[in-house]
């Protein structure tokens, strides 16, 4: 009986201290973490240490009028509601000032982003895929807030003029270039001319004003 009695008690004793360290992680996991905005807000932080879960999916998803390149897949020509509204007014006024923009990926999901990242890692090996392709998860297109542009020449690098009226204007229209130049060290991922991200006009006038990366503008809000 007394045998019983101290196994019964180390068991009772291990539970205690299972569910207890479990309880401390969760707490410092959300204490420390800069995500407490609801999922649904265009202010959402998804990059490496901020992940979306593989079931999500936003609401809301609209096609914006707005041109695609012939490739693009028809699943990734969607975006939420505002963010969809602010392109289509963020292209019209880069073609009524002859800039002609086209947008090539919007929306992709938890699996969507997985074949693209994997496909790229066959191509360029893992390092250098990890630099300009986020993991499946990690990647804001799956917010429904971000969207890839290009040119007709499908040739989008800083020194064009689609890329260069995109950097001074898309705070505009609510929207950020979210991987900006020499900022890698902090948003993980090298300069991409084309990835633009909804923020609404408000923040995205402080984080063009401020030079800043939308990571510093959550930190320090």
């Amino acid at each position: 009986m007394k045998f019983k009695t101290i196994i019964l008690a180390s068991i009772l004793s291990i539970s205690t201290f299972v569910i207890s360290y479990k309880y401390r992680d969760l707490n410092h996991n959300f204490a420390n973490t800069k995500e407490v905005q609801d999922i649904e807000t265009s202010l959402i932080l998804v990059n490496k240490e901020n992940p979306l879960d593989s079931s999500y999916k936003p609401s809301n998803l609209v096609k914006p009028n707005i041109p695609f390149v012939d490739s693009a897949n028809d699943d990734e020509k969607f975006m939420k509601s505002d963010s969809a509204r602010a392109v289509e007014e963020l292209f019209n006024s880069a073609e009524q000032e002859g800039i002609k923009l086209l947008g090539m990926s919007a929306y992709r999901s938890y699996d969507s982003q997985k074949n693209i990242y994997y496909n790229r890692i066959r191509h360029v090996g893992k390092i250098e895929a990890d630099r300009y392709v986020a993991k499946p998860g990690k990647s804001e297109h799956q917010t429904g807030l971000a969207i890839d542009v290009t040119n007709k020449g499908r040739w989008f690098v800083k020194s064009t003029e689609e890329a260069q009226w995109l950097s001074e204007n898309a705070h505009n229209y609510g929207f950020i270039i979210r991987y900006p130049e020499n900022k890698e060290d902090i948003t993980g991922v090298a300069y991409e001319p084309w990835h633009i991200r909804y923020v609404g006009k408000e923040t995205a006038k402080k984080i063009y004003e401020n030079k800043i990366t939308f990571e510093e503008f959550i930190e320090n809000k």
